[in-house]
């Protein structure tokens, strides 16, 4: 194997390193918006449950059971 050869080798190696550093940060930044979105979505509906509980504080506070 020449020095070309070798040299070669290395710069494919660091290549396919670089592309799936790239794709794993992508796949990662993706998780990450997904993960903002539904903590986003859960604030929400806490916000809400709490301003519906501040309109009608008696709604939810009780179960009927039959036994």
């Amino acid at each position: 194997m020449g020095m070309l050869e070798s040299v070669a080798g290395a710069s494919m190696a660091m290549s396919q390193t670089q592309l799936m550093t790239n794709i794993s940060t992508q796949v990662l930044a993706k998780s990450l918006d997904s993960m903002q979105e539904s903590g986003a979505g859960l604030i929400d509906m806490l916000e809400r449950s709490v301003m519906e509980n501040s309109v009608m504080p008696n709604l939810g506070g009780n179960i009927d059971l039959m036994v």
